[in-house]
């Protein structure tokens, strides 16, 4: 699944084509997604797009009269065309832009989302998200005071949505490395050095992520076709067994709320 890094790479790669711009119409092919696609974009006609923004892993375009909410769910992603092209089997959605160009939207499995809201205060899917995680209200303060008395194990906590929202599986596993914090401990034991430590992790890891692409992992593609670069860079997640590259310890495999967790058990206490 597209996480936040490469949900922010698809919002840089189709703003230039789609803010400013008027989207003519809305060509829906399979309104048959995670939920089916709202009527409001089915029925979408000559509406200026005033910006491209992006919350959690939510694609929000603002339009003159309320927002799309797009989720590329398990294996969508969005391309953009100079010119028309003929659709294929998963090509289930596209944006007529005023420009001449196309956003098409392409999903193999469907489990992604096209939403309508004319107020994002009231969206169900956004109402309940904590803080981004490269905003000022995210921080080692916010963690520590988040983590007291908590049993449950760092790792999946750190995956909570109500906590902070676009820290994944890949993402909160690199982070704990970098912060050479354990990702099984209870989060009630983070003390508040750690907490900080561990909060600007997760900020340049992110960051690094975003500036590079995206991890090429899957169905992900940026909106031009390239992949992401970051994956070149994992230092531990989807390397079981091999070398750490820090101090030369085999890579650990764990299971922490049904998802693998990758570790270096030396690197990180």
């Amino acid at each position: 699944m597209p996480e936040l890094p490469e949900v922010e790479t698809s919002r840089r790669g189709i703003e230039p084509w789609l803010a400013g711009q008027t989207i003519l119409r809305a060509e829906v092919r399979n309104a048959r997604l995670r939920w089916p696609v709202d009527q409001e974009i089915i029925a979408l006609r000559d509406q200026r797009v005033l910006s491209v923004q992006r919350r959690a892993k939510y694609l929000l375009l603002e339009l003159e009269k309320g927002w799309i909410i797009i989720h590329l769910g398990m294996s969508g992603r969005l391309r953009v065309l100079p010119q028309p092209q003929p659709p294929e089997k998963h090509d289930h959605v596209d944006l007529v832009i005023s420009n001449g160009c196309i956003i098409r939207y392409t999903d193999p499995r469907r489990f992604g989302a096209w939403l309508w809201s004319d107020d994002l205060r009231t969206s169900r899917v956004l109402a309940h998200l904590g803080p981004e995680p490269l905003s000022d209200t995210f921080d080692g303060r916010w963690l520590y005071q988040k983590s007291r008395n908590k049993r449950t194990s760092i790792k999946p906590w750190l995956m909570d949505n109500t906590l902070v929202v676009g820290v994944g599986n890949i993402y909160a596993s690199e982070s704990l490395f970098v912060a050479g914090i354990l990702p099984g401990r209870a989060a009630g034991s983070l003390s508040e050095e750690e907490a900080g430590l561990l909060a600007e992790s997760i900020k340049a890891v992110l960051l690094r992520s975003i500036e590079q692409g995206g991890t090429t992992l899957r169905d992900f593609l940026q909106s031009d076709g390239k992949p992401g670069y970051f994956v070149q860079e994992l230092q531990v997640y989807g390397r079981g067994g091999e070398a750490c590259r820090v101090c030369g310890t085999p890579i650990q495999l764990a299971k922490h709320g049904q998802r693998s967790t990758f570790f270096c058990p030396a690197c990180q206490h």
